[in-house]
């Protein structure tokens, strides 16, 4: 029974290690995801404004 209950526990750790590396990895994607929404928000101000000033 005690080595049931072990290795339940050790199956409980693993689980929880890679929930942290799941969040871990979306947290680093959606970063990645608002910082490129940035950089293509600013980028088409840039080309309107440069559009606006050819016209």
């Amino acid at each position: 029974m005690i080595r049931k209950a072990q290795s339940a526990i050790e199956y409980l750790f693993m689980l929880a290690a890679v929930l942290v590396l799941v969040v871990m990895a979306a947290r680093v994607v959606l970063n990645g995801t608002k910082n490129l929404n940035e950089a293509i928000s600013n980028y088409t101000t840039q080309v309107r404004k440069q559009i606006l000033e050819d016209l």
